[in-house]
């Protein structure tokens, strides 16, 4: 009956936008002013051009929820209150237990309030008390002078709260992806790579997490930063992705020409060259190279050209499609020529190239029939070309993909079938392949900048295989991984955190009261407008940095016992 409010019930996977103040799992209830559709003015209409080119030159504000005044959520909470005192006879409620109730507010108290919650306390299904919720943030500020004591902190809790004894239990999250670098090379985009670490027993102020702490890495990796080490990868994996577009829509959009030597000459060349050596592909050429690759890749693991060199056991489909790809066919009917001139050779015996036993594309069958003198008629028209050289493709990478994670992170128990099987359609294989590349970048990644050795990296691979294995291409996911402090605690040693936390506790239970202070160098709720928001000191590759911004939060509770 609250027309200038709006509420959200969150449960569920849904985010808690209080979970880092409030440790309940249980559904909640969200609060916040409510934003209602007015009727257009016809003055705010005379203003149409004005607003437009306003919203092109101005920071646009933002469009998230909205808080109410303190006043007005304190109200709110007397009401929600009311309804689960079982004393208010009066009011002729039944017993209803109502989840716990967070109100946004808008910071406009002196105490700069910007969320107020309530939790009922239970004996079974009877209602005892409520636990009262307040959270506070001022900043960002850089100076330090502005942050608590830890000992007057708990000296205040326990006057409070009347305890004789408070634990304290630290965490902090640290960036990783900004500290980390082995020379220049640095991956950023929109990735992002940092460390959550938790502790018991806090003897300070910021103190740096001891060893013995409890760590989680936390891994969001987009695809394509052209500073990659295996951006060319990426580049090879975009062309194929084009090809299986084109096959599913029958529009393909080919790439301008590199070269001015074209595909088709490229491809001319390769069957001379077979022509004139019959045996060349009766084994790999590169075995030696391809042994050396092997003991470069476990002898360096800081250069990724070692960890991921091509390889060197290239049959012919997929040499061919090396060429093609690199001086990029530029047309339908140039790829028509291509195989036209391969099928040729295969028919006349005037070529035996060698293909690994594995292959499954038509090109592959085909030149494992010409084997036997004899090869079947294939019309090149319609779709068919096209999904000849995806399949060369998805052959290729695949074999590329696999290569590398039985290579570095000793994985090929964990392959199976899943990701290399050809008993899926052709566009279900190309998803598969775009997870593969997911999972390299993410690996490549933390054995670039994190220098991850086969300890860390098979469990990582592990984790990243059983999501794909249920769950389609989303780079936006955070994959987790639990890992010593000391594996990453050179990057993060001398940087300054992103968030610092501190929780102070007493009492066992239902009687577990509890106060927080931390630091962040972002606001710590989606509500809360400053101007300053943004303008942070930033640390430099090397761990040196001037002094970091922070927003200083405090989250307090009270106990109010109904019997």
């Amino acid at each position: 009956f609250q027309t200038d409010v709006e509420i959200y019930l969150i449960g569920g996977s849904c985010k808690s936008p209080i979970e880092r103040f409030w440790n309940g799992n249980n559904t909640i209830y969200i609060l916040q002013k409510a934003r209602h559709n007015e009727e257009s003015d016809p003055m705010e209409e005379s203003k149409t051009h004005d607003a437009i080119y306003a919203s092109e030159v101005l920071p646009q504000k933002s469009s998230g929820p909205v808080a109410l005044s303190v006043s007005r959520a304190k109200q709110l909470i007397s009401l929600y209150t009311m309804v689960q005192n079982p004393n208010m006879n009066h009011l002729e409620i039944n017993e209803l237990v109502v989840p716990p109730l967070w109100i946004r507010c808008d910071g406009s108290d002196p105490e700069h309030t910007y969320w107020l919650g309530a939790e009922p306390l239970k004996a079974g299904n009877k209602i005892t008390g409520i636990n009262f919720y307040m959270v506070t943030c001022d900043g960002p500020t850089a100076d330090k002078t502005c942050f608590a004591n830890l000992e007057e902190l708990k000296r205040a809790h326990k006057r409070k709260h009347h305890s004789s004894i408070v634990m304290t239990k630290g965490s902090a999250q640290y960036e990783l992806i900004r500290a980390a670098a082995i020379e220049d090379t640095i991956v950023e985009s929109e990735s992002n790579i940092y460390v959550d670490i938790t502790w018991n027993t806090v003897n300070k102020i910021l103190e740096t997490p001891p060893l013995i702490s409890a760590a989680t890495l936390n891994i969001t990796l987009e695809s394509g930063d052209p500073r990659s080490p295996v951006y060319q990868l990426y580049r090879e994996l975009q062309f194929l992705l084009a090809l299986a577009e084109g096959l599913k829509t029958g529009v393909t959009e080919w790439p301008e020409p590199l070269e001015s030597e074209s595909a088709v000459e490229l491809v001319q060349e390769l069957l001379t060259d077979l022509k004139n050596k019959l045996d060349r592909f009766c084994m790999p050429e590169k075995k030696n190279e391809t042994e050396k690759i092997k003991s470069d890749t476990a002898a360096v693991d800081s250069s990724i050209k070692s960890i991921f060199s091509e390889r060197g056991d290239l049959d012919f489909a997929e040499q061919l499609w090396c060429k093609m790809r690199s001086k990029c066919v530029s047309s339908y009917q140039e790829l028509i020529e291509c195989f036209t001139l391969i099928i040729k050779s295969l028919e006349h015996g005037e070529i035996q190239p060698w293909i690994h036993q594995g292959s499954s594309s038509l090109l592959s069958k085909l030149i494992k029939q010409s084997y036997h003198g004899k090869i079947e008629v294939v019309s090149l028209s319609g779709i068919t070309p096209l999904q000849m050289l995806l399949e060369i493709g998805l052959d290729k990478m695949k074999k590329d993909y696999v290569s590398f994670f039985i290579v570095k992170s000793g994985s090929c128990l964990l392959f199976q079938d899943y990701f290399i099987s050809t008993s899926v359609d052709l566009q279900e294989q190309v998803h598969r392949v775009q997870k593969l590349h997911h999972m390299l970048e993410i690996m490549v990644s933390c054995t670039v900048l994190l220098q991850f050795k086969h300890e860390n990296l098979f469990p990582l691979t592990q984790i990243c295989m059983k999501y794909y294995k249920e769950n389609p291409l989303n780079e936006k996911h955070v994959f987790q991984l639990p890992i010593r402090p000391a594996a990453v605690k050179k990057f993060y040693q001398n940087d300054h955190p992103e968030i610092w936390k501190v929780d102070m506790s007493s009492g066992h239970g239902q009687k577990e009261v509890k106060t927080t202070w931390q630091v962040s160098t972002n606001p710590p709720v989606e509500h809360m407008t400053s101007n300053n928001t943004g303008l942070f000191s930033d640390s430099t590759v090397n761990g040196s940095s001037e002094e970091r911004m922070y927003f200083i939060t405090m989250a307090k509770c009270s106990q109010v016992h109904f019997i």
